[in-house]
């Protein structure tokens, strides 16, 4: 059987990166709330 993670790191970047993130007014309020967190990582 396989294993639930399969990692793949362009499809990880095309859905949770930097710039997909700064696409849309929803994703950049998702940033503003890490960073006001004070999250190490903000993104992928």
């Amino acid at each position: 059987m396989k294993r639930t993670y399969q990692p793949n790191n362009r499809h990880r970047q095309t859905t949770h990166g930097f710039r997909v993130r700064m696409r849309s007014t929803d994703g950049q309020n998702v940033l503003k709330r890490r960073r006001l967190k004070g999250r190490h990582k903000i993104s992928a």
